[in-house]
This record gives C-alpha cells, structure tokens and sequence, in this order.
C-alpha cells in the first residue's frame, strides 16, 4: 500500500499539512512500509499500516510542530 503521490495519502494527512511536510511523510511512510514488511521487524502488535504511519508522523515532526491547528516549519 505504499503511496504514489501527495493525492493519494489519507485526508487527515492531506488536509493539515503543508506540502513539504506531506512529501516527507510520503517517502518515510514508504520506506516504513518496505523495512517493517515482516512482522518480526515491528514490536508488539501494531500492524504493518500502523507502523508506516507511525514512522511518517514521527518523521514530520522532526521538522514540523503544531501550533494551534496549524501545522509550521520549525525554526532551525
């Protein structure tokens, strides 16, 4: 289930993000989704698609924070 494109991803994503942010998300979700393919790569029992998502937010967030509803670059 990897993605394609930024139109692709689900609408929660879509719809808060800015598009750098979603481009990030994409490629980590992606690469997520190839190295936690085997259930022996991924701790306790989260699902091969709960952890590619968890991956990608984390991955947002080491270059975006929430401030308010909004999600904004961090300042470097």
């Amino acid at each position: 289930m990897p993605y394609q494109t930024l139109d692709e991803l689900p609408e929660n994503v879509k719809s808060v993000l800015p598009e750098h942010a979603r481009e990030i998300y994409l490629a980590a979700f992606n690469n997520a989704w190839e190295e936690y393919r085997k259930p022996e790569d991924r701790r306790g029992d989260s699902s091969h698609e709960e952890v590619a998502h968890k991956v990608a937010w984390a991955a947002v967030k080491q270059q975006y924070e929430k401030t308010g509803t909004a999600w904004k670059r961090k300042d470097s």
